[in-house]
């Protein structure tokens, strides 16, 4: 079976070498291939075929779902973050428009199901939060473009589904982080990264405030993990499922975890606006019963396998991955 993957990313590598132990082959489609990122994730044995293409481009994915004959379709490829406010009419297209063309590729060419990663922050920020947050609490409110076109995009996805009847399963992740390039913008992804070069290189990591506060956060690994069951489980009862570590973490955690593997970590943390920081987890608890999906890292193990493959990199990890 043949999986097509849009956006060669950190989500979509990983589960690419998930589907690879099953003997899947995967296709990505994203407008800046990067060969490089790939193998350095993949490793030079890997099946898969990569494709230059935008998802705003619907004869694009049309071709590349028929050519390859795809099975199911992995929709990862998307701006996150400052990005999207930094170039917002630009950045809402590649989110919006091309999440409906993804949907609309999938049903011409009657592809069975469809898996989307959205994110946590479809919650709706502005509301209370007294307990772990289920797949069911309400979405939008935060005025920011990113989770603004994540709430539309899985709005969009749920009108095409109901109409068209293909299989549709979403994933909301917390922060994502592992060794990665971070074009796409994540500024959670890369702050993790910066910490691990820092106490690797004696050169102190230089933050911004907004970096320092509580968070949940998912390991690649283990969102690759939930994004191969995603595509291959049998259908679950609900299409939305919160996928993270049940655990909010303050900063000072995170540093100490980093520091426990490399002690000569330094911090700078620049003068700026505070950010917002989580006060309760997800609720994991319907991914665990309907995917048969758990987190297997903690943030200690987490970084020390993440400390692995930056090593192998070397320091610079985000420039060298960029090619």
């Amino acid at each position: 079976m043949t999986t097509l993957v849009t956006g060669a990313g950190l989500i979509g590598a990983s589960f690419a070498a998930e589907a690879f132990k099953r003997g899947e082959r995967v296709v990505f489609l994203d407008p800046e291939p990067r060969e490089d990122f790939l193998r350095a994730k993949l490793g030079d044995k890997a099946d898969y075929a990569l494709l230059r293409g935008d998802v705003r481009d619907l004869p694009a994915l049309i071709s590349a779902i028929q050519t390859h004959k795809a099975a199911a379709v992995v929709h990862s490829a998307g701006l996150i973050g400052a990005r999207v406010d930094a170039a917002l009419y630009t950045a809402l297209q590649v989110n919006i428009l091309g999440t409906m063309n993804v949907a609309e590729a999938v049903r011409l060419t009657g592809v069975k199901r469809l898996v989307h990663i959205s994110t946590f922050g479809v919650y709706d920020g502005r509301r209370a939060v007294n307990a772990p947050v289920t797949e069911d609490f309400p979405r939008g409110g935060v005025g920011r473009g990113y989770a603004a076109s994540k709430v539309a995009k899985e709005l969009l996805l749920e009108a095409y589904q109901r109409q068209y009847g293909f299989e549709l399963i979403a994933l909301r992740p917390a922060n994502v982080f592992g060794l990665g390039h971070f074009w796409s913008g994540s500024s959670g992804g890369e702050k993790m990264q910066a910490l691990l070069e820092a106490g690797l290189t004696g050169k102190p990591a230089k933050l911004k405030t907004a970096d320092t506060i509580a968070n949940e956060y998912i390991y690649a690994k283990d969102l690759g993990r939930a994004v191969d069951l995603a595509t291959t489980a049998p259908t679950p009862k609900q299409a939305f499922f919160n996928i993270g570590n049940g655990v909010v973490e303050s900063f000072e955690a995170v540093t100490a975890a980093v520091r426990k593997l490399l002690p000569d970590l330094k911090v700078e943390i620049a003068a700026g606006e505070p950010g917002k920081s989580k006060t309760q987890p997800l609720d994991i608890s319907a991914a665990k019963d309907q995917l048969n999906w758990a987190p297997a890292y903690g943030l200690e193990a987490a970084f020390a396998d993440y400390l692995r493959d930056l090593r192998a990199i070397g320091p610079g990890a985000k420039t060298r991955l960029l090619g």
